[in-house]
């Protein structure tokens, strides 16, 4: 994995690539591999942890790394997972240390394959995807609307955060009462128009135009508070990759 990641870098949005100008494995260690980013002048150390084969980066691998990183004095701290639960997603928009630049790279499914792995030059192999931005509103009648403004990226090559618009995003879901552990829809978006025009087609006309305009937006229906008191936001960009935002009803998002 270490080897697959130091040949290929990290694809950032914008497709932006870092390369590793150096990056070594850590033996017996709960990180698993230090390094610098190629044509990098503020020489920042980065270290990288890798998570299961089968299952997802967890909060506890999350809570585990990031002191450690700190204390070692390391700048950027990347995960790479072939996925995240929703815990340890939480943790990171927590920003927790603000010494360690968190990064999450999704690792693409075809690195399991192992030698029937292609590794050609089109191949991206770990992907940086950012953080939604949304903004909560509260309704007259004590009821919430989530709306989706669009993702934020770190860029590490100048060490800023880039916006993009909504429109990057190819579909986002609503959990209206998350339990801090297991993701359930109760809304989806899909912002891309175009996929809804061909469900229409294949609907031959029958279809409500006013409901079908709201799942395409950018803002959710409205929803009371549950019984755990947050919602969750999940975001899936063209590559597939997805993460999630909680925010506390009533509360600043955490």
């Amino acid at each position: 994995m270490i080897r697959l990641l130091r040949n290929d870098g990290v694809q950032f949005p914008n497709n932006r690539t870092l390369k590793f100008a150096t990056l070594d494995p850590l033996e017996g260690d709960v990180l698993h591999a230090e390094g610098s980013w190629e044509d990098d002048d503020t020489e920042r150390l980065v270290a990288v942890v890798f998570g299961p084969q089968h299952g997802p980066v967890t909060a506890l691998q999350v809570e585990d790394c990031l002191p450690i990183a700190s204390r070692r004095g390391y700048d950027e701290l990347v995960f790479a997972g072939f996925s995240f639960d929703g815990a340890a997603q939480a943790i990171i928009q927590e920003d927790p240390n603000p010494r360690v630049r968190i990064h999450i790279a999704h690792i693409n499914p075809d690195v399991a394959m192992g030698g029937l792995l292609k590794e050609t030059p089109s191949t991206q192999l770990f992907t940086v995807f950012g953080m939604p931005r949304t903004a909560l509103e509260e309704t007259t009648n004590g009821e919430y609307i989530v709306k989706m403004e669009g993702v934020d990226v770190y860029n590490p090559v100048d060490n800023t955060v880039n916006s993009a618009g909504a429109d990057k995003v190819a579909a986002w879901f609503v959990d209206s009462d998350y339990d801090g552990r297991t993701f359930c829809i109760t809304q989806a978006f899909f912002p891309d128009k175009k996929a809804w025009d061909k469900i229409a087609r294949a609907l031959k006309g029958v279809i409500d135009e006013e409901q079908f305009e709201k799942f395409s937006g950018t803002e959710s229906l409205p929803f009371p508070v549950g019984e755990h008191g947050q919602v969750a936001v999940k975001v899936i960009d063209p590559r597939g990759n997805e993460v999630m935002l909680v925010h506390k009803l009533g509360e600043q998002r955490y």
